[in-house]
């Protein structure tokens, strides 16, 4: 019993030993990559081939532990060091770089991933992780692969087999200093756009919050919407800097309204509001419409309104006299005086509680010159939108008629005078 005892800890032992010496075998990728590129060279560069030989290969080899090493085959050849150099082993005469450097070509080799990552799902992970390390490999390849690999990853993000999130390599400090990352963003994008329209990229950008941040393609120095348009537009997608353009100013006047607030609550006085907002519209080139707009968000979110429908529209009329000289600052063209208008209209949708305090509030801006008839009176007969509309217009019928018959009585007055 003893010496049995004595035993145990040395079977053990032996058995933790060759348990340990399998693992290290298993993990090895040499064999796993020789498996392939035989494979691979054996196949030739008929497509449709490669990627049956593909399919069945993952039923013998374990893709989900040689993720890495089956991608940098597919992609360089055989197995990349740090930096994107091959390592000294016999390569695959299929992959990517060794492909001809076109759009049709890609599109062939995008099929072949995306059949593979259809027949094993998993691979979905260990792919993204791939491409993103390739971007990060990018100084290490010949313009011709980073052409490639560029269009691939185009087309690949066209068709939904890779999140837009990759892109964040491009974001590299080095890769970005040195103007590699600007450069294949262009070759990316026009690849991009070829397979999807310009809303398609933008909600893939949008879905995964790259869309603020294209101007980190460029260093420090250069990140300006004149750069970004220039770099852009002489590459040929104006439509990629329009949107950039277009999320940037976005993006200015989310800044601006957040600064308007924060006077608000400080309690600095309107003048110094008024004065601050018209500086920003000259230096960010933004419209009264616009400003309008950005000023009755300001003033509605300025104030922790009340829950109560009955004591919600006497709040909202005595805050918005407070502030009605600030809108009325930006209401000089009829244009502007509509756009607060359906504004109102709109809020007072999206705020159930304010449903009924729509026309105390038009009424106050009409007293407050805020608003004038005609644009009320424009607004009533034709310029209204579709939320609210027979609640908001059931409401203003009055006020309407008393416009209607001042207007009227206003002129014969004219011409009896006459």
């Amino acid at each position: 019993m003893s010496n049995q005892r004595q035993q145990k800890p040395t079977l053990t032992g032996q058995r933790f030993k060759t348990r340990k010496r399998d693992e290290k075998e298993r993990f090895d990728p040499t064999q796993f990559q020789e498996s392939i590129v035989q494979g691979l060279n054996q196949t030739g560069t008929d497509l449709e081939a490669v990627a049956k030989f593909l399919d069945s290969s993952g039923a013998k080899l374990d893709y989900r532990r040689y993720a890495e090493t089956l991608f940098d085959i597919l992609v360089a050849g055989g197995m990349l060091e740090p930096g994107g150099t091959l390592t000294d082993v016999p390569c695959a005469e299929f992959c990517v770089f060794k492909a001809q450097e076109d759009m049709e070509t890609m599109q062939a080799y995008a099929q072949v991933f995306n059949k593979l990552i259809r027949r094993y799902k998993y691979l979905e992970k260990g792919f993204e992780e791939e491409i993103k390390k390739l971007l990060l490999f990018l100084k290490g390849f010949t313009e011709s692969d980073r052409n490639k690999l560029a269009m691939l990853t185009g087309i690949l993000l066209a068709n939904g087999n890779l999140p837009a999130s990759i892109l964040s390599s491009l974001f590299n400090e080095n890769l970005v200093k040195e103007g590699v990352s600007a450069c294949f963003a262009v070759k990316l994008f026009k690849s991009w756009l070829s397979e999807k329209d310009i809303n398609s990229v933008a909600g893939s950008l949008r879905k995964v919050g790259m869309d603020n941040r294209l101007m980190e393609l460029f260093p420090a120095n250069k990140r300006s919407s004149e750069h970004f348009s220039k770099y852009f537009n002489d590459a040929g997608l104006k439509e990629l800097s329009d949107f950039a353009k277009n999320q940037q100013s976005i993006g200015a006047r989310k800044e601006l309204q957040k600064e308007i607030q924060d006077l608000m609550s400080r309690g600095d006085p309107l003048k110094d509001i008024i004065a601050y907002a018209r500086e920003e519209m000259k230096k960010n080139n933004i419209s009264e419409q616009t400003m309008i707009g950005l000023m009755w968000a300001s003033v509605m979110s300025s104030v922790e309104w009340n829950k109560k429908e009955e004591l919600v529209a006497e709040q909202a009329i005595k805050h918005l006299k407070q502030y009605s000289p600030l809108l009325k600052a930006f209401t000089s063209q009829g244009l502007s005086e509509l756009t607060l208008l359906l504004k109102v209209q709109e809020y007072c949708y999206d705020n159930i509680h304010f449903m009924k305090a729509f026309q105390k509030i038009v009424v106050l801006f009409y007293k407050a010159d805020v608003l004038s008839e005609d644009t009320i009176l424009k607004w009533y007969n034709e310029a209204h939108v579709a939320k609210g509309k027979s609640v908001f217009i059931e409401q203003m019928k009055t006020f309407v008629q008393w416009l209607k018959n001042a207007e009227e009585e206003s002129e014969s007055e004219e011409e009896d005078a006459d």
